[in-house]
């Protein structure tokens, strides 16, 4: 058993990186293993770190825990480390089970001197007391939804209101508002987020429909899977009679013809059927190279709505809600500070605020200004004024296909002079640079050849929405790159 988690910890090392290894799982244990039964009890040493861990971690403990104590459906449960101020009777928290958080403002509910088997009793913990819910509906169909994303816990912003308000609209209205919606926008903005809590809305009014949430990777590897076992038929049927289809990261659907042509069946079922479909990518349907274009088309029928990075004022608001929930006292200078750092995603804006929070609970320190500015000294966040020219004029060429020397040239070919007043606009908008000095950059151009090209990629940037959208696409690579 010890050398299984042994080998656990050397693998997340190598997929996750040492950090988190270091900050989530170096005091965790494998407290108990029934291969009878296929439960896994895992002991940490608090519930702040059991909810991180269950929230972003889950999926790959299941993955490797099971193919390391031979397991074919392991379960997986928790218990926090004992310490003398434990005052509640000892048991574990079902991982899968977490599905309702009764606020701290409530009061729990009496806790009975028994342990009736498979039940999960109010637990105490710095963060609330959990408990499973009341309900008794049980959907025909195993959802994969993630319980913590809900229309709740979502931040709303100029950035994000349009998906939102959609996300919001389906969820009331299936098969009918917007089919399909199309949900799309960097890594990291919130698109699983509304998927997720369209998948717990409807589940939570409707507990009878069949919800099916998918990566577009498990719904690859599930069909090549059918394929080889001669089940393709059975593979159909199982998406064809689900009430809402949520379909997430859906490029990595380019290139795969067969996987096309089966999603192509069973979009038009389930379209006929005026069942909902909600699909999410990196970006707008018609920019998804090696995809089918009819398939491209149906993705436009109904709505197309983006997600952009967040503002300051809603990356606080997110800072302070993220807060809320795990019961970090975040004070708002330390929330400024932390999202005028981070400027790539809301993940790791999160991830900011979670590593913060776990250094203040596992040293007994108040959250402080200086505390987050040693904790995110190298955080490896690109400022503004620490952006090279270099990178965007490399990141733009990669995206359309030219040589950084073609951009660096004379050359006055239409295609080639718009790519670089792209670079131009990108250049200006994310490094601090004068304009004579981002002219000088790319071939000895002057400060109003320059201001020029900005103002073209300006109107060009309102008019279109795909080409604004491409921009957003290429400005997003070179923050996180």
């Amino acid at each position: 058993m010890l050398i299984a988690w042994e080998e656990f910890l050397k693998i997340i090392k190598e997929e996750a990186g040492a950090q988190v290894v270091e900050t989530w799982f170096k005091a965790v244990i494998l407290h108990d293993w029934n291969s009878a039964t296929q439960t896994a009890i895992l002991q940490a040493p608090n519930q702040f770190v059991i909810s991180w861990i269950q929230e972003h971690y889950l999926e790959l403990l299941k993955k490797h825990l099971s193919r390391l104590l031979n397991a074919h459906a392991i379960k997986i449960y928790f218990i926090n480390t004992p310490t003398q101020q434990d005052l509640v009777p000892k048991t574990f928290i079902p991982a899968s089970s977490i599905n309702h958080v009764i606020p701290l403002t409530q009061s729990p509910a009496p806790i009975k001197e028994h342990n009736p088997p498979q039940t999960t009793l109010p637990v105490k913990s710095g963060y609330g007391y959990i408990t499973p819910s009341s309900k008794k509906h049980k959907p025909k169909e195993e959802s994969q939804l993630n319980q913590l994303y809900t229309f709740d816990t979502f931040i709303v912003g100029p950035s994000n209101s349009l998906a939102h308000a959609a996300a919001s609209a389906v969820s009331k209205n299936l098969g009918k508002s917007y089919n399909p919606l199309f949900i799309y926008g960097g890594t990291g903005l919130g698109k699983t987020h509304l998927m997720h809590a369209i998948g717990n809305e409807v589940k939570k009014n409707h507990p009878d429909l069949i919800i099916k949430y998918e990566t577009s990777d498990h719904f690859i590897n599930e069909f090549i899977n059918c394929i080889r076992f001669d089940k393709n038929e059975q593979f159909r049927n199982k998406y064809q009679k689900v009430d809402l289809l949520l379909l997430d990261d859906i490029q990595f659907l380019s290139n795969k013809e067969q996987t096309q042509e089966t999603f192509f069946h069973i979009f038009n079922t389930l379209y006929e059927k005026q069942k909902q479909i909600i699909l999410s990518s990196d970006t707008f349907p018609k920019e998804i190279t090696g995809l089918q274009s009819r398939l491209k088309s149906r993705m436009e029928w109904g709505l197309v709505a983006d997600i952009q990075l967040p503002d300051l004022e809603t990356k606080i608001a997110i800072l302070d809600k993220k807060a809320h929930m795990t019961s970090i006292n975040l004070p708002n200078d330390v929330a400024h500070f932390i999202a005028s750092r981070v400027i790539s995603n809301i993940r790791e804006l999160e991830g900011a605020l979670i590593r913060i929070g776990a250094f203040s609970s596992l040293t007994n320190q108040p959250i402080t200004l200086e505390m987050a500015r040693r904790v995110l000294l190298n955080l490896n966040e690109k400022k503004k004024e620490a952006i090279p020219l270099e990178n965007v004029l490399k990141v733009v060429a990669k995206h359309y296909n030219v040589s950084v020397n073609d951009l660096r040239s004379k050359k006055r070919q239409k295609d080639i002079a718009q790519v670089r007043q792209v670079a131009c606009f990108l250049m200006k908008k994310l490094t601090s640079s004068s304009l004579q000095s981002i002219g000088s950059f790319i071939g000895g151009r002057d400060h109003s050849t320059v201001t020029h090209a900005i103002t073209k990629i300006e109107s060009l940037h309102k008019a279109d929405m795909v080409f604004a959208q491409k921009i957003k696409m290429i400005e997003q690579e070179i923050l996180v790159n």
